[in-house]
C-alpha cells in the first residue's frame, strides 16, 4: 500500500515515553494510519504542519510553550480540515467541555486508554474528514518495514517474516546514518531533506537499499543496505554529503550484516555517537573510529569543597584557575552526557553567586542575570558555546569582586604590588589582566579610575624611577639598562625617560655626576 493512501496522525506531547507507547499501541499501517510525525508542545506541533501535513492531530491538553487548549483554537482557525483527538490525565468537566466546545473529536483519559479505544477514535476522526477514506488493512496485515525498524530501534519486540525483510533489504550489510534535525524543524521540508540525503549517498552506489525513520522527534535515522565491496563507496558518499551540510549533525554507525541488530546499535552506538558533536561541533560526520583522543585522566571529579574553601578565603585566583581548567578538560570529554555537562556549568553559577552573597558581596547585578546565563548554556550548540556563556558570567563575578565597596583599597594594592614586582619584565595591559582572569578593557579603565595615572603612564614612572637610580649606581652601559627596566627598544626607552624627566638618559647621567 502507498504511503501516500494513508491518513496522517501527528502526536503532540511533552512526555517522550508517552509519545513512544501511543506509536506502538497499533500496526498503523495495518489500520490505515501512518505517523507523520510527533512534536512535544504546541508551538513545535505548528511548525511541523506545514510540512507533515497531517490529518488528525493527537495531543495532550496540558504542555509547556503551548498547551492543548490554545493549540486547538490555532489550528481550528488556520487548518480547519485538521481533526484533534484530545489524550489527558486531566478529567474535569472544565477540561472536558472545553475541549469539545472547541471541536475535538473524542477525548481520552491515559489512565484508560487502550489499542481498541484509541483505534476507534482515531476512525471517527478520519470519517469525519470528507476528503479523506482511511485505507484498508494491508494485504496479510504485514506491517511496513518502516514501522519493523521503528519498533526495534524503540526496543519492542517486532514480528516480522524475514524473506519480506530480504525483498525489501536484498543485500549482505547494513549501514546507519542519524541526522539531528531539531534545529531545522521549523525551517525545512521533512520529506525533500529526506530525499536530498539518500540521494547524495546512493547516487554513486550501484547496488543499495534504503529506508528512513524517525528516532524520536527531532532525529532521523536512515537505514542502508549494500553489498560489502560497496561499502567503502558509501561511506565516502556520506562524508561528502555531511561535509556540504555542515549545518546539520550527522552520525554513521559500523556496518553489520543482521537486520536484527538495527535497535541495538541505533541505541548502544550511533546516538551516543550524535550527541559527540555538541563537543566536535567542527567535524561534520561523527564516526567511531575517527573520534579523537579523550584526555589522559578524563575530567576527574570537581573538588567542590575545596573550591568553596579557597572562595570563602578569598582565595579567588586559586579557584577561577581551578575552575576555567577543569571546565576546559571537561569540554573535551565527548563522552560526557550533554546534558550532565550543561548541568555542571549552570550549578557553577548557582554555587558562586549563592557563595558571594554569603560573604557580604553585592551580588544584585549576578542575580539578575543569572537566569540569562542558564537560558543561555541550556540553549548552546555546542560546548564551545556553553563555556563562552559561563566565561561571560566568570567576568561578571570579577567585576563584582574588584569593584566592591568591601575592599577597593586592597584591590588597588594587589595590583600595584604586582606592577612594582614584575615591571622589569616585558609587562602589557593584557598580561597583567591575564594574571588576575579580567577583562584588559575593564581592567584599564578601572586602573585609571583608581588612580592618577593611567596603567601605561604608572609602568613608565616605575621604569625610568629605576632607571635613574641604576644610570647613578651602575657602570652598565644606557642600552644595557634599558633593557634591565623593562624595555626592548632603546629608543623607545630614551624618548619616555626625557618625558618623564626633563633630560635624556645620558644628561642625566652627566648632571648628575658633575
Amino acid at each position: 500500500m502507498a504511503t501516500g493512501d494513508l491518513c496522517k496522525v501527528l502526536i503532540v506531547d511533552d512526555e517522550i515515553l508517552i509519545r513512544q507507547g501511543i506509536k506502538h499501541y497499533l500496526n498503523w499501517e495495518q489500520e490505515g494510519f501512518l505517523i507523520a510525525g510527533e512534536a512535544s508542545n504546541g508551538r513545535e506541533a505548528l511548525h511541523m504542519i506545514e510540512t507533515a501535513k497531517p490529518d488528525i492531530i493527537l495531543m495532550d491538553i496540558v504542555m509547556p510553550i503551548m498547551d492543548g487548549e490554545e493549540l486547538t483554537r490555532v489550528v481550528k482557525e488556520r487548518y480547519p480540515d485538521i481533526e484533534i483527538i484530545v489524550l489527558s490525565s486531566f478529567g474535569e468537566f472544565d477540561y472536558v467541555r472545553s475541549a469539545f466546545q472547541s471541536g475535538v473529536v473524542d477525548y481520552i483519559l491515559k489512565p484508560k486508554l487502550d489499542g481498541e479505544g484509541l483505534l476507534k477514535a482515531l476512525r471517527t476522526a478520519a470519517a469525519r474528514i470528507p476528503s479523506l477514506q482511511p485505507a484498508g488493512i494491508q494485504q496479510n496485515g504485514a506491517m511496513s518495514i518502516g514501522h519493523i525498524i521503528e519498533k526495534l530501534m524503540s526496543g519492542y519486540v517486532a514480528d516480522y517474516d524475514q524473506s519480506s525483510v530480504m525483498q525489501y533489504f536484498p543485500y549482505s550489510d547494513y549501514l546507519l546514518l542519524a541526522a539531528d534535525v531539531k534545529n531545522h524543524s521549523s525551517k525545512i521540508d521533512q520529506a525533500a531533506f529526506i530525499k536530498k540525503v539518500e540521494n547524495a549517498c546512493l547516487d554513486t552506489v550501484a547496488e543499495a537499499a534504503s529506508c528512513t525513520v524517525s528516532y524520536e522527534h527531532d532525529t532521523l535515522v536512515f537505514v542502508f543496505n549494500t553489498t560489502s565491496e560497496n561499502l567503502s563507496i558509501l561511506k565516502s558518499a556520506a562524508d561528502r554529503m555531511a561535509e556540504s551540510m555542515r549545518d546539520t549533525a550527522f552520525a554513521m554507525s559500523v556496518e553489520f550484516s543482521e537486520f536484527s541488530q538495527i535497535g541495538t546499535i541505533c541505541k548502544t552506538e550511533l546516538i551516543p555517537l550524535l550527541s559527540c558533536r555538541f563537543y566536535l561541533p567542527d567535524t561534520a560526520l561523527i564516526v567511531k573510529d575517527t573520534l579523537p583522543g579523550l584526555p589522559a585522566d578524563g575530567a576527574g571529579e570537581f573538588n567542590l569543597d575545596w573550591f568553596n574553601g579557597e572562595f570563602k578565603r578569598k582565595n579567588f585566583e586559586e579557584a577561577f584557575t581551578y575552575l576555567e581548567d577543569h571546565i576546559q578538560v571537561l569540554s573535551r570529554c565527548y563522552t560526557t552526557d550533554v546534558f550532565e555537562f550543561k548541568s555542571v556549568l549552570g550549578n557553577m553559577i548557582f554555587n558562586i553567586t549563592i557563595l558571594l552573597g554569603n560573604m557580604d558581596y553585592d551580588v544584585k547585578e549576578l542575580q539578575n542575570h543569572k537566569y540569562t546565563y542558564f537560558k543561555s548554556i541550556e540553549g548552546a550548540a555546542s560546548a564551545g558555546d556553553a563555556v563562552s556563556h559561563l566565561n561571560k558570567f566568570l567576568d561578571d563575578v570579577k567585576k563584582c569582586l574588584f569593584t566592591s565597596e568591601e575592599q577597593p583599597n586592597l584591590n588597588m594594592k594587589r595590583l600595584m604590588d604586582y606592577l612594582k614586582e614584575h615591571y622589569r619584565e616585558p609587562l602589557t595591559l593584557t598580561d597583567v589582566a591575564r594574571h588576575f582572569h579580567f577583562n584588559p578593557s575593564y581592567l584599564s579603565s578601572y586602573f585609571s579610575s583608581h588612580n592618577k595615572e593611567s596603567f601605561v603612564e604608572y609602568i613608565n614612572r616605575l621604569r625610568i624611577e629605576e632607571a635613574s637610580r641604576l644610570l647613578l649606581q651602575e657602570a652598565a652601559a644606557i642600552s644595557e639598562i634599558s633593557s634591565m627596566v623593562g624595555y626592548s627598544d632603546h629608543s623607545y626607552f630614551c624618548k619616555v625617560f626625557k618625558k618623564i624627566t626633563g633630560l635624556s638618559p645620558s644628561q642625566y647621567k652627566r648632571k648628575h655626576y658633575t
